[in-house]
């Protein structure tokens, strides 16, 4: 663990994008280099608003804390740059990072692996829409596979509500598909170097955990410590930590599963540049476990050292 700021050299907070999460990436962005200069870290904010290569330009920049969510900074492309620069950087790498962002293909190596996450069915067009309701019935969910911050996904509970849910999904110019509806409680599992942080209870009084819910709601309920036994929960960190090996995540990243009604666990998806905003989960899953904001922020800076 480093002692002095200065170890780190010039750090380069990148934020924004042009992902449909740049909102959410620039209130992250502030936060951590808040947070760093804090810390007496030599740090920049970099609004990247085009090339991250004309971003960097010109700067004498030593390693870069990541902080774009969504496309552009969490899919392997930034990633992909920053090595070709010879910048260490922050979270998981090329290879991690395309391959979760498609939440569709993560499913794909958990089930390979053998680990359970609910059904689906790939939605090409109107065409899809009976094998996909006579595979999964209803209800479902519908998402976009490389979006995050649940942007584009709907519920559907007739053939009426599946189409609609398709159209709105497939603005986003990706690969959509239907999941099975998952009865039970939504939790999610931070990381943090290999290690699971304290799990969160999810509770939200609308259909599902949608964008309003994390990021404007005041009736999101979050619950950590949450109800599980410590057994349990023992059960559920691993299985995240297993999750996130699985598919290569380094240094940090989010797990989100379900319990359904039969006691199963359903992974769902992995971010790997989770928000830092004051509504979001690993800040409050670090909080737990004895860990401040600041604090956070310089191990997850850390994870550049690797």
């Amino acid at each position: 663990m480093l002692k002095k700021p200065e170890e780190f050299g010039r750090v380069a907070v990148l934020m924004g994008g042009g992902s449909a999460e740049r909102e959410i990436s620039l209130k992250s962005g502030m936060a951590v280099y808040n947070a760093l200069k804090n810390k007496g870290v030599d740090a920049v904010a970099i609004d990247v608003t085009g090339s991250p290569i004309e971003a960097l330009n010109g700067l004498k920049i030593d390693r870069v804390f990541n902080i774009i969510h969504g496309r552009g900074g969490e899919d392997g492309v930034l990633q992909g740059v920053l090595e070709v620069l010879g910048l260490p950087y922050t979270g998981s790498g090329v290879m991690a990072s395309a391959l979760t962002m498609d939440k569709l293909r993560t499913k794909l190596c958990w089930l390979g692996y053998g680990l359970a996450t609910p059904e689906w069915y790939l939605l090409k067009d109107e065409n899809d829409l009976d094998a996909c309701m006579e595979k999964l019935g209803f209800p479902v969910i519908v998402k976009p596979a490389q979006e995050g911050s649940s942007i584009g996904m709907s519920k559907a509970t007739n053939r009426e509500e599946l189409l609609k849910a398709l159209e709105v999904a497939a603005d986003y110019h990706c690969d959509v598909y239907a999941e099975a509806w998952v009865s039970g409680k939504e939790y999610t599992v931070a990381l943090l170097n290999g290690e699971a942080l304290p799990v969160i209870g999810l509770e939200t009084p609308h259909v599902f955990y949608d964008y309003e819910a994390k990021y404007h709601a005041t009736t999101t309920l979050y619950h950590c410590p949450c109800d599980l036994s410590q057994n349990r929960e023992l059960q559920l960190r691993e299985l995240a930590v297993k999750a996130g090996e699985v598919v290569g995540v380094k240094g940090w990243a989010r797990v989100d599963v379900f319990i359904d009604n039969l006691g199963q666990y359903q992974l769902i998806e992995v971010n790997t540049v989770p928000g830092m905003t004051d509504h979001s989960l690993v800040p409050m899953a670090a909080k737990q476990a004895g860990i401040d904001f600041e604090e956070l922020v310089w191990r997850i800076l850390e994870t550049s050292l690797g």
